[in-house]
């Protein structure tokens, strides 16, 4: 084998090489931005969610107090009811 042959046989080699590199690299990298990019989007669906029970947790919270309000009203009419001389 003469010098042309082995630098030849050695271009193929790394040629193939460093395609294989590469593309190892490149699966690498297109990985780490599938889980970039589903990590952020648990985040943002965890954020929303979260936002989404504040909101409900206030609702019920409001609900609760005109709940409480109503029964107080009631507990007032009932005992004017019973001043006035009526059964509840």
């Amino acid at each position: 084998m003469d010098a042309a042959m082995v630098t030849a046989i050695a271009a193929l080699i790394g040629g193939t090489l460093s395609g294989a590199g590469v593309m190892y690299g490149s699966r690498g990298a297109n990985r780490a931005a599938r889980e970039s990019s589903a990590v952020t989007g648990f985040d943002s669906l965890t954020g929303r969610l979260e936002a989404r029970l504040e909101k409900a947790e206030a609702k019920e919270a409001a609900a609760e107090a005109r709940a409480a309000a109503a029964e107080l009203e009631i507990a007032r009419l009932r005992l004017l009811v019973q001043q006035l001389g009526g059964t509840p």
